[in-house]
């Protein structure tokens, strides 16, 4: 994409400028699902811990594993596997929580999310973001598919899978 503007100086009347725009692209971390590939906003990523069991929550849906204490906050943990309906959990030295980041007005939220490994970080534009197609268990949290050497990713939304009230409903 170009843009042209015209710069005026003492020296010169007009000079035109032609200057490359990069695309607007954003940093994704990839990470496995029972062999499918994943990938969420870098920005919400707060850290990748390895996988701890958690303190269980009485009467809790099964994709909520329980709690564990980041620097004295109750974190929250959500097995995605569970949560996606993809396969039984095995927990294995791959296995990892994703701890997620929201920024409320007034507090920061965290929360975990169980996957079988990350992969790596991918720099997409906004422009190979396709439409979602289908649906799923999955589909409520997706915000559309990108291709990464030909393979098809399934982008996450951060907000979606941190809703607290989607959570709190399975209760």
């Amino acid at each position: 994409m170009t843009s042209t503007s015209i710069l005026q100086s003492d020296a010169l009347d007009h000079v035109e400028v032609t200057q490359e725009q990069d695309e607007v692209s954003a940093e994704y971390l990839s990470f496995t699902l029972a062999h499918e590939r994943y990938c969420i906003g870098i920005d919400a990523v707060e850290e990748i811990r390895v996988w701890e069991i958690p303190t269980p929550i009485p009467h809790a849906p099964e994709y909520v594993k329980g709690v564990i204490n980041i620097r004295g906050m109750i974190v929250p943990i959500i097995d995605l596997r569970i949560r996606f309906a993809l396969a039984k959990p095995r927990y294995t030295p791959t296995t990892v929580v994703l701890v997620l980041r929201c920024d409320a007005l007034y507090e920061r939220r965290l929360m975990g999310m169980v996957v079988d490994a990350v992969s790596d970080v991918v720099r997409l534009p906004s422009t190979k973001i396709k439409a979602t197609v289908g649906e799923s268990s999955v589909t409520p949290f997706m915000l559309g598919l990108v291709s990464v050497d030909a393979q098809i990713i399934s982008l996450l939304d951060a907000k979606a899978l941190m809703d607290i009230s989607q959570i709190v409903g399975g209760l």
